[in-house]
């Protein structure tokens, strides 16, 4: 059902933590439970697969775990436990081989889960592994999630964002992998060859930019090269067989899966799996939903500092004289408080599922006109990927003024407690405070979850104010990541930027224009190369804003945890894997450990479904009201009363004699 009204608890979009709010009343209950390489030889640059075509293969699996009683992922409020199902998330694979040489392959998984996990990765990699020896690997393959913030929660492996779902939640996490899985088993046993096409579009008016106070510190020349705050380029990649069919297609663009508020429990793809659904039911009206076999995925991107609430963001405070006013620009607040600022979508008069409907259609015509048009540019050229995994903890690099730069152990700031207008914080946080905090409260209150930050880690973070220190928090086990993935996949002269966090506007285009010119300058490329961020994917690293927008503090750059220095290390890091891409590379470069496996030691202190029993004298499926008779039309809605058993119970795929058809 439809909760129209606001919940004004600390929460935000991914990861907004309602920290002081619920940590303080879960902490307690956790301790509790845990005291009982070498360099690339490069033969050649450029080059085509010698056929001109490629091996193609697509796959769609059903991911949803829990629909009830289990907390959702993206908000991080605690009171919003799902409680039915609004559509089913879903893993869309891609396998991508070169066609003449089928061991050259990149395996892209979409995923509509919140972002991408280590744990969840792992545990794919690791099945890939015993059903395909190395044909998949970490280098090749991805798996990058929609950043849905209505999804089932409790999957990922570090114990920051466990918090809220109270532990992790294994059903959760089977569900995710067993999808992917056979997901991935549909693509790779229906390997054609094929062809690519690439294409774009601009579209207005699906996304904003929720924090454009902190845009504004970029350099003025900079935001002149473009002509809004946020990017509004569709990106199509168009997958047909050798008869020319269109097979399926990958859409890139940014906007928040924050459609739906967080005071929806119904779990849902939001709007980029809203976009999927419309795109695949459009080319074959007549399957079930996840039966389709044209496979559309729409990707995330440079998502950090977007919103699907493109109305703006006003104050929801009735009584007060500010009620119904846009909220103040700087810190997005209503009466010096932010709890009552929310971001409006499209559809803000009618529901939140309305905005989700417009935004998803929005995206879905977009690139409907992109695949339509005749005019697409054609994929040629090799199949290739690069990946290591990077101790952001310690990473020292030089700028290319000269400049030593470093990164830091992961810490959140006072405006990560602040939220953002998808889902706005509590008590006196605000957003672009970079000073210390004003209120001493909170300075007594953080020592009793993370360690106090050590001179050098305030110095490191500055002018970060440290909320959470996390990067020092290992018990029971590590609060946040200090190692993330690092990775590039190329087919022909498309480059997807594998991001392990969410990149603001500005960000995104730095290391897209960087990445393009290194591509360019190393000869891996000519001057066709596109380049595409696509995440969060495979390690859930928080946010990644340019330096200036750091130096702000708002919700965005208080979530870049490793430092004001981030983006320029993922700059430098991608750009020493770029010879590896190039066509006859060899080697594998050095990398860092992978991160320590933490799912075998994880908290769960969700309870199990005890008893699930029908009424006396009924059984599941009985009906108890049936739809009353008359004629209906498109939107009436229809009601009918069943008993229906706890969907904990089973978790397992449906089949399709479990869907239930009115006619």
């Amino acid at each position: 059902m439809y909760l129209p009204s606001f919940s004004t608890a600390l929460a935000d979009s991914a990861f907004p933590f309602n920290w002081i709010h619920d940590t303080m009343r879960l902490f307690v209950m956790y301790l509790a439970t845990f005291f009982a390489a070498s360099s690339p030889t490069i033969e050649a640059q450029g080059g085509s697969s010698s056929s001109g075509e490629y091996l193609i293969g697509l796959g769609i699996g059903d991911v949803t775990g829990p629909v009830v009683e289990t907390n959702m992922m993206g908000y991080a409020f605690l009171p919003q436990t799902d409680t039915g199902l609004h559509m089913r998330q879903r893993s869309r694979a891609f396998i991508v081989a070169d066609g003449s040489n089928p061991s050259e392959r990149v395996l892209f998984i979409n995923s509509d889960i919140c972002m991408g996990d280590t744990g969840i990765r792992r545990t794919i990699l690791s099945s890939l592994q015993s059903l395909y020896g190395d044909l998949y690997t970490p280098a090749n393959t991805a798996l990058v999630g929609t950043h849905a913030h209505s999804g089932v929660g409790g999957y990922l492996e570090n114990l920051l964002p466990q918090v809220t779902s109270l532990g992790y939640v294994n059903e959760t996490a089977a569900a995710i992998v067993s999808g992917t899985l056979k997901a991935i088993a549909d693509a790779h046993n229906s390997l054609v060859p094929g062809n690519i096409k690439l294409g774009n579009t601009t579209l207005l008016n699906a996304n904003r930019n929720r924090s454009p106070s902190a845009y504004l510190a970029n350099p003025e020349w900079e935001r002149a090269m473009y002509e809004e705050n946020q990017d509004t380029t569709v990106t199509v990649l168009g997958f047909e067989n050798g008869n020319g069919d269109a097979m399926g297609l990958l859409s890139f663009f940014p906007v928040h899966g924050t459609s739906l508020y967080e005071n929806n429990t119904l779990v849902s793809g939001d709007n980029k799996g809203m976009a999927a659904w419309m795109y695949e039911s459009y080319i074959e009206p007549s399957s079930m939903p996840g039966n389709n076999s044209f496979v559309a995925g729409f990707v995330q991107s440079n998502v950090g500092d977007t919103t699907p609430n493109t109305l703006g963001a006003y104050c929801e405070s009735p009584g007060k004289p500010w009620d119904g006013q846009p909220c103040e620009f700087e810190h997005s607040t209503c009466g010096n408080r932010t709890e009552d600022c929310h971001g409006r979508g499209p559809g803000f008069r009618t529901s939140d599922f309305e905005s989700n409907r417009l935004i998803g259609q929005a995206q879905f015509e977009a690139t409907r006109t992109v695949m339509e048009d005749s005019n697409m540019t054609a994929v040629s050229g090799s199949v290739k990927s690069v990946h290591v995994y990077l101790d952001m903890t310690t990473y020292t690099f030089t700028l290319p003024n000269g400049t030593l730069a470093r990164t830091c152990p992961a810490a959140l700031g006072y405006s990560f407690a602040g939220g953002t207008t998808d889902g706005p914080g509590a008590f006196d946080f605000i957003q672009g405070d970079n000073t210390s905090s004003q209120n001493p409260f909170w300075e007594v209150v953080k020592r009793f979850i993370t360690p106090a930050p050590s001179e050098e880690q305030i110095a490191c973070h500055y002018p970060k104010p440290i909320l959470l220190n996390s990067g020092y928090n290992h018990k029971p086990y590590d609060w946040s990541p200090g190692i993330v993935d690092v990775q590039m996949l190329r087919v022909g002269q498309f480059v997807i930027l594998v991001m392990p966090g969410e990149l603001t506007t500005m960000a995104g285009r730095r290391m897209r224009d960087a990445l393009r010119a290194r591509l360019i300058a190393e000869g891996v490329l000519d001057d066709r190369a596109y380049v595409v961020i696509a995440g969060p994917a495979n390690t859930y690293g928080h946010y990644v804003t340019t330096r200036e927008e750091y130096s702000v503090q708002r919700y965005e750059g208080a979530s870049t945890i490793f430092g004001p220095a981030t983006l320029e290390a993922y700059i430098n890091k991608y750009s020493e894997l770029v010879p590896y891409l190039a066509t006859n590379a060899t080697g594998i470069p050095s990398s860092n450990a992978a991160p320590p496996e933490q799912t075998s030691k994880a908290i769960s202190l969700q309870t199990s479904v005890l008893v699930d029993n029908p009424p006396i004298f009924k059984h599941f499926g009985d009906v108890l009201a049936d739809v009353e008779s008359g004629i209906y039309h498109a939107g009436d809605t229809v009601a009918v009363r069943f008993v229906g058993a706890n969907p904990r119970v089973c978790l397992s795929t449906p089949s399709p004699s479990l869907y239930f058809v009115l006619s």
